[in-house]
């Protein structure tokens, strides 16, 4: 095989790569979640806090 039959080659990604790649965007989410659960919920200023209860009340998240 030269190399202008293997630069024109289709590369094929594996299961696993596949499964690899996805991991990083659930991982982002999660972070994302817990900062939005969390972060927001628990920081100083009430204005923040008390959007971020309000909308745990409306959603059913418990929270106290």
């Amino acid at each position: 095989m030269n190399r202008l039959e293997s630069a024109t080659r289709p590369q094929t990604t594996t299961e696993a790569t596949r499964r690899t790649l996805a991991v990083v965007p659930a991982f982002a989410a999660a972070f994302l979640g817990l900062f939005l659960l969390w972060g927001v919920g628990f920081a100083g200023p009430m204005a923040i806090h008390n959007a971020a209860h309000d909308v745990r009340h409306s959603t059913n998240f418990p929270c106290h």
